[in-house]
């Protein structure tokens, strides 16, 4: 059972953790957050804590975005986009049980008070801004990594702001260059 109770923005995305694990959930309802909702995740993030799982997509970022200034100690899972990519429509409830799983075991949580490990000429170098194929290795490198696909100007925000050390992000990029090189 997972201790924190997870934020989700649907019914579906219930029925998808349910899935995976077990857990107490609270939907958001996609972005109309009554105050009974609110104050429902309040009592969550007091108590035991809450994990937001939203939808690799604008919207959910949105939703995210809102929760975390409320909510600032929460913590965030990512399901990757290609994970959550099925019948045309993008969400948590298209993820499989492995890739609900495979994000809350990389759960971050946002510091408000990062540290400036990394800087555009990181993302520049490895690949991840200004190249042709920088989108995708974001998105791949942002599953490696639990901190989700996003632009470049805020996948570098998450890296400095979710606690990823350098000594992660080389790794995960190495495993990265290994699987697009075959080896």
């Amino acid at each position: 059972m997972v201790k924190e109770v997870l934020v989700v923005e649907g019914k579906m995305d219930v029925l998808a953790v349910g899935r995976a694990v077990e857990a107490d959930c609270i939907i958001t309802d996609g972005f109309r957050l009554s105050p009974k909702t609110l104050a429902n995740i309040g009592d969550a993030y007091k108590r035991r804590g809450i994990i937001i799982l939203t939808d690799p997509d604008p919207a959910g970022e949105r939703i995210r975005r809102f929760l975390s200034k409320k909510f600032p100690e929460a913590k965030h899972a990512f399901v990757p986009q290609e994970d959550a990519t099925a019948n045309d429509d993008i969400g948590v409830e298209q993820a499989s049980p492995e890739a609900i799983r495979s994000a809350l075991e990389k759960v971050r949580t946002l510091d408000w008070h990062p540290v400036e490990r990394f800087n555009s000429a990181d993302l520049i170098s490895a690949g991840l801004s200004g190249g042709v194929m920088a989108s995708e290795r974001r998105a791949r490198l942002g599953a490696k990594l639990g901190v989700g696909c996003a632009n470049a100007k805020t996948f570098l925000k998450r890296l400095n702001h979710y606690g990823v050390t350098r000594e992660e992000y080389f790794a995960a990029l190495a495993e990265l260059d290994r699987e697009e090189n075959g080896c």
